[in-house]
């Protein structure tokens, strides 16, 4: 296993990325980005990042650049998007299968471009699928349609849990809120059984 840091330059700033290799050759790539307020050292980035290194699969981990330049408030969705569009483009592997993912918000930004990014999968831990106390402005149309999309949401989740259909799977953590960080363990594994289903991870 061997890991760097640099930073991509995207339109909206500099982003900051950690590029994980697994110790043999990799079967797939995993970019992961951070929720809205926090950063990819939130506790199922790093426990999924551990685990799927360990599987074989190359991580990225991608520091939105709003929170390079030490803002909390999160940037608007499309600057999100453009510069996170641009790290992938700038790092993804040609040839190795491109699974987008990320928390919260990293989730919706993995969603929304994986389309464009031609990936073969999403992984959208606690996707935010409304405002707390607003379930009626649902961002379910954000999760992919035709692209195999793993969501893993707590069942007390106050952003609420998306429902599954088509490509989409979800897995409900029972007594998980948004951190997801009861029993994490069992989260990481559902991450990993996943991946191993569709040959992304050995």
């Amino acid at each position: 296993m061997s890991s760097s840091e640099k930073i991509v330059e995207t339109p909206r700033g500099p982003a900051r990325v950690r590029i994980t290799e697994p110790a043999g050759p990799s079967r797939s790539q995993l970019f992961l980005g951070h929720g809205a307020g926090g950063g990819v050292d939130a506790p199922d980035l790093v426990a999924v990042h551990d685990a799927a290194v360990a599987a074989g699969v190359r991580v990225v981990l991608v520091t939105q650049p709003y929170r390079v330049a030490g803002r909390r408030a999160p940037a608007p969705a499309g600057q999100l998007d453009e510069a996170w569009t641009t790290v992938v483009r700038a790092l993804a592997v040609r040839e190795k299968p491109l699974i987008l993912g990320g928390r919260s918000s990293g989730a919706r930004v993995a969603s929304r471009t994986a389309p464009t990014l031609d990936a073969a999968g999403v992984l959208a831990l606690a996707f935010p699928l409304h405002p707390p106390g607003r379930p009626e402005k649902s961002r379910a149309s954000e999760l992919p349609a035709g692209i195999p999309t793993l969501v893993v949401n707590g069942d007390r989740d106050p952003f609420g849990v998306p429902g599954a259909g088509g490509s989409v799977e979800v897995v409900v953590r029972p007594g998980a809120v948004h951190d997801l960080k009861r029993d994490l363990p069992g989260t990481v594994d559902s991450v990993i059984e996943w991946l191993r289903l569709h040959g992304w991870a050995h």
